[in-house]
């Protein structure tokens, strides 16, 4: 029996607006199920590269497989702005008139964080139309505002959070996260264990098939004739791309045979690029931003693929990195730098090799093994990676296994 879901997330996105990205994928997914799905998320936020054009407090925007819905809301640009936290408690407050206004009524609910705040609307909606709760928790709030921000436990507004959380973890059918160990934070603030489900990011087939060729302005910036270690993405702090420069300047015997060439801007940029100076690597390549659609044409030119991260404890409930799931389907062996707990999907999975976050001395010994591999075991780490996304890591599956959770199919 085919029913109706309605995705609470404040920061989704369609491609053309932001990065489109989990909730879009997956709803297309439930749509092609014959679910009637709608995405329901902020006009603005600090993650939209393109306002969405509006008519009115509410816009409606068919997709091929399901409804996106546009709550108006105050505009604000940076993520630090106090806007930003006004919103959080303003989105749970608006979207209760969509009970009016969205003609197909829920089934069941789908409220996703960061922010925990707006659970408080899904769950007032859900009482209302009897829809079954799901909590679905992609970053840990307040905990990431705690150890990651150093905000005081004792912070009114993080007490609230706390207590918004807390409530979520209670008051849900079933919770939901793409970090695989977060259901120890969560049983820990007396979530029942058996609510728990993991769903991980993903990729989707459909737009990673539709490739489009590099420039040739990016293609002459790339060295050639070598052994390219990449990485793209932002270039944060978080990334530990220091640690990656730092390798490569243990390794400058091999200066004319390895080079680093990173993809992306960010705030570390400009520190990068002067840290590359400093330590005198002239095999250090800064490319900048390409489209997504181009992504996998530039992992195809390299030989290995590297994320990392810092050695943040927060990390030790696992991780879930979009640019992972891109990673494994270029079939390129990756270099993974995290602690993610017991998450540990390179490692698992044997598509290439991990080390301890914010080590050199480590990561340049792993690049020298990836270096002399012989080219039958890059193969075959080929296959397993593609594979993997595949049977594991696909929208279409992982929407599935949302469906089970959103409907206790086959319970």
């Amino acid at each position: 029996m085919k029913k109706t879901i309605w995705i609470i997330h404040q920061y989704a996105s369609t491609p053309e607006t932001g990065m489109g990205g989990r909730h879009y994928y997956l709803a297309d997914e439930l749509g092609k199920m014959g679910h009637k799905a709608y995405v329901i998320a902020s006009s603005a936020n600090h993650l939209l590269r393109n306002s969405p054009e509006f008519t009115g407090n509410y816009t409606f925007e068919a997709r091929e497989n399901f409804t996106f819905v546009w709550v108006k809301m105050p505009e604000y640009k940076e993520a630090h702005s106090k806007q930003r936290a006004i919103n959080w408690l303003l989105f749970p407050w608006k979207i209760q008139k969509l009970s009016k206004i969205i003609a197909d009524k829920p089934d069941a609910i789908l409220s996703s964080s960061p922010s925990p705040i707006a659970f408080l609307g899904a769950e007032k909606l859900a009482k209302k139309f009897k829809a079954r709760l799901v909590f679905e928790v992609r970053d840990i709030w307040p905990l990431t505002l705690i150890e990651l921000g150093g905000y005081s436990p004792n912070h009114p507004f993080i007490r609230f959070m706390q207590w918004v959380e807390d409530r979520a973890y209670r008051n849900s059918d079933r919770v939901i996260s793409n970090l695989k160990n977060s259901v120890e934070h969560m049983v820990s603030r007396g979530m029942a264990r058996e609510k728990f489900s993991w769903i991980p990011n993903g990729v989707s087939l459909a737009e990673i098939e539709q490739k489009s060729d590099l420039s040739q302005d990016v293609i002459s910036q790339l060295p050639k004739d070598t052994f390219i270690v990449g990485y793209t993405g932002t270039l944060g702090v978080a990334n530990a791309l220091d640690t990656l420069l730092e390798a490569a300047a243990l390794l400058k015997e091999y200066q004319h045979k390895i080079a680093f060439v990173l993809v992306g801007s960010g705030k570390e940029k400009e520190h990068l690029k002067q840290l590359a100076l400093s330590l005198e690597l002239q095999n250090v390549y800064f490319i900048d931003p390409i489209p997504k659609a181009s992504i996998q044409n530039m992992l195809a030119m390299f030989d290995v693929c590297y994320i990392g991260l810092t050695g943040d404890p927060l990390f030790r409930f696992g991780v879930s990195p979009n640019k992972l799931f891109d990673y494994l389907y270029s079939g390129k062996p990756i270099l993974y730098a995290i602690d993610s707990g017991e998450y540990k999907p390179v490692e698992e999975l044997n598509v290439g090799v991990q080390v301890q976050p914010e080590n050199s001395k480590e990561l340049s010994a792993a690049i020298c093994e990836l270096y002399e591999m012989p080219e039958v075991e890059k193969a075959a780490i080929s296959n397993r990676a593609r594979k993997a996304v595949v049977e594991q890591y696909e929208f279409a599956f992982l929407a599935k296994k949302l469906e089970e959770v959103l409907f206790e199919q086959g319970k």
